[in-house]
């Protein structure tokens, strides 16, 4: 029954994503490991996420950009298929080292921008979104910067990004299955958590009119680098 310890985590990275935008998988998946095995990290993330972000994208419905979709939904297809290959090369002992390493190199690391506002951003940002996304789960602030090229508004922000990571987290949720991943062993606490989810995205989404942009990169990065730390060392401490 440890793995319910999860349900709380659920909420409040729902609630915070609900609220920033951004984040709330991140923390999710990071403090997944130890409470379920390795080979079930990715596939219930994927599951729990498609629930946290369909619902704040769904709560937020007036700002939806539906321009965004077959051009991010066109790349998240190919990512999903070449990510599914490179995930099942893996050794599933190492799986949350790897992504360990992954929440790393996104919190810290300068990445390469994708130029420009157009379809051509968008079609790169499903593709590398979801590629990665099936091996570091939780991918969601490397599209910040190209969806801030089309609108600064922070509700907008926020339901975009939402909508955009529903698309990216139900093609992998897809790729999980048809490799062939059972949800069946996990399907109470699968239910629980999309529950833990769904009340956290209500409840940031509601939050958020009354709470001030604030900068909250800098305590939020020290948080996931030691939930990071901690993935990484797993494999040494079984």
């Amino acid at each position: 029954m440890s793995e319910f310890w999860l349900l709380p985590i659920a909420f409040f990275s729902s609630t915070l994503a609900a609220v920033m935008g951004m984040g709330g998988g991140i923390l999710l998946i990071a403090a997944m490991p130890g409470f379920v095995p390795a080979a079930a990290i990715l596939p219930l993330h994927a599951l729990t996420q498609l629930a946290s972000n369909g619902t704040r994208a769904a709560f937020g419905w007036r700002h939806l950009d539906f321009s965004l979709v077959p051009a991010v939904t066109l790349g998240a297809i190919g990512g999903a298929w070449l990510g599914a290959g490179v995930y099942q090369s893996l050794n599933m002992d190492w799986l949350p080292a790897v992504i360990g390493v992954l929440i790393l190199l996104v919190t810290w690391v300068p990445l390469p921008q994708v130029p420009g506002a157009g379809q051509a951003s968008l079609l790169a940002l499903g593709f590398y979104q979801t590629g990665l996304g099936m091996l570091a789960g939780a991918t969601g602030p490397l599209g910040a910067a190209v969806l801030l090229r089309r609108n600064s508004e922070r509700d907008w922000l926020v339901v975009n990004t939402a909508l955009y990571m529903t698309l990216n987290h139900l093609l992998r949720l897809g790729a999980f299955v048809l490799i062939g991943f059972s949800f069946a062993p996990w399907l109470w606490l699968a239910v629980a958590m999309i529950v833990a989810v769904t009340l956290g995205s209500w409840v940031g989404t509601r939050l958020r009119p009354h709470i001030p942009q604030v900068d909250f990169r800098r305590l939020f990065r020290l948080l996931v680098t030691l939930l990071a730390l901690r993935m990484m060392l797993l494999p040494w401490l079984d």
